[in-house]
């Protein structure tokens, strides 16, 4: 069954968030940090999880995005992750088919989301699904140093004086 995450699921979807992080070998805080973190999380973030009888199988965490192309919205699926001993049941294929009903639902044009390259089950999941890989796109990303740099000195002072 797939329905939007409740914050009763904040627990288990911890366990899942550091599953999935330790899947892609990256760091990960410890499970109070994550549930404040879930119960804490931006505006406009959504969270739809499969479950397999009393247990969370896997999320997707999504929002919307605008414009795109004609000017039409959609929505950026940021994480689709199921857990080890639920894949090969169907949760993923479920969770993503229920991210793309609620585009259809709310009348976007599209869902678009990144993948691991060097993850080839992953990519051919996705392209099982229908989805086509968009290599006229480059991913890019400001984080850390770069981050605090452009978005931290003097080009943000200097916008806050001309509103």
């Amino acid at each position: 069954m797939i329905r939007p995450a409740a914050p009763a699921d904040h627990p288990a979807l911890a366990r899942l968030f550091r599953e999935m992080q330790a899947y892609y070998a990256v760091s990960c805080p410890g499970p109070d940090e994550i549930e404040a973190s879930l119960a804490g999380r931006p505006a406009g973030t959504e969270i739809l999880v499969a479950e397999e009888g009393t247990d969370l199988a896997g999320f997707a965490a999504f929002s919307a995005i605008y414009p795109g192309p004609g000017l039409a919205g959609g929505l950026f699926l940021k994480e689709l992750f199921v857990g080890g001993r639920h894949r090969g049941a169907g949760h993923g294929r479920a969770l993503v088919r229920a991210v793309a009903g609620q585009a259809v639902a709310r009348g976007l044009t599209r869902v678009d989301w990144t993948a691991d390259a060097g993850k080839p089950e992953l990519l051919a999941f996705y392209e099982g699904l229908g989805a086509a890989q968009k290599p006229d796109k480059v991913f890019f990303r400001l984080d850390g140093e770069g981050l605090a740099r452009l978005g931290g000195g003097s080009a943000a002072t200097s916008r806050a004086s001309e509103q």
